[in-house]
């Protein structure tokens, strides 16, 4: 019995040495009208999620180009990040949800066709079904929104366009997306080639989505009310339009934090940068 109760006492003393761990769904659907079929999606959930009854905050992260919504989970090892952050007390427990934005058309945008609206999508059907299906806190102040890439710029994107729906925003090498009329074909999402792209349609995208024009047509004020952390690596392919990006908002005095780090374009840089992330968005969700 001595020896019985001595290996309890072992296994317990390694538990909490080892620190709690959280859990990962990667193949979660909720069906779409918008998009006219279901939908996956990826979720964490923190250590103590199934002990307890309370609600917790939540950070929406978006995946790059080309990857989906297995993608932080797979190769950005959100999982034993965001553990070891909550159990060093780095970042509060937090829910983490990654949706998919690679099957049918990529992006995070409304498409100018008007037939693929993933923004809306994301809106008016992701936010409230996750929302509703787990204990997440509903307001502005629990809620953060950050990703890499093409998820960067969708970052950029959801809190300009909401800035009263997030606390705060986190965009990593993130893609701005077209800046000039020959650029439209080289973004696969806008279902766009060399043959048939034109300066109407770029504009009318433009006017919407570029996310430069946005900082200039919204007040300071406004955007003074979602706390900004950038982070792009000194030798990304996307470094001048993050800096662009850092100067136009700190010439309009905005407040953010902006990171030149060294790395480029790769899951090695954006897992260094998920737990300074995971902190950033934390301490609006502390005060």
């Amino acid at each position: 019995m001595k020896h019985f109760n001595y290996l309890l006492f072992l296994l317990f003393s390694f538990s909490i040495a080892s620190g709690q761990q959280g859990k990962v769904m990667d193949h979660l659907t909720l069906p779409s009208k918008i998009l006219k079929g279901d939908r996956n999606f990826a979720i964490y959930l923190p250590p103590d999620y199934d002990h307890s009854s309370r609600s917790y905050p939540v950070l929406y992260l978006l995946h790059g180009y080309t990857d989906d919504h297995t993608g932080w989970v797979q190769f950005g090892e959100v999982k034993h990040i965001a553990d070891k952050a909550i159990n060093e007390g780095s970042a509060t427990p937090m829910i983490i949800i990654m949706p998919d934005a690679d099957t049918g058309l990529p992006g995070y945008t409304n498409s100018i066709s008007g037939k693929w609206n993933y923004e809306d999508f994301f809106f008016n059907e992701l936010m409230p079904h996750v929302e509703d299906r787990f204990r997440i806190k509903k307001n502005k102040r629990y809620r953060a929104i950050a990703g890499l890439s093409m998820g960067g710029g969708g970052s950029f994107l959801y809190a300009l366009h909401r800035p009263d729906l997030f606390s705060s925003a986190a965009p990593l090498s993130a893609s701005l997306g077209p800046q000039r009329l020959d650029e439209m074909n080289e973004f696969a999402y806008l279902g766009y080639t060399s043959a048939n792209h034109n300066k109407k349609d770029f504009e009318i995208y433009s006017n919407r989505n570029n996310q430069l024009r946005i900082v200039d047509q919204l007040s300071k004020e406004t955007l003074n009310s979602v706390r900004w952390y950038i982070d792009c690596g000194d030798d990304d392919f996307l470094y001048e339009a993050n800096s662009l990006m850092h100067i136009k908002l700190r010439d309009k005095q905005v407040n953010h934090e902006f990171r030149i780090r060294d790395g480029g374009h790769t899951w090695d840089y954006w897992r260094s940068a998920l737990p300074n992330v995971l902190s950033f968005i934390s301490k609006e969700f502390h005060q």
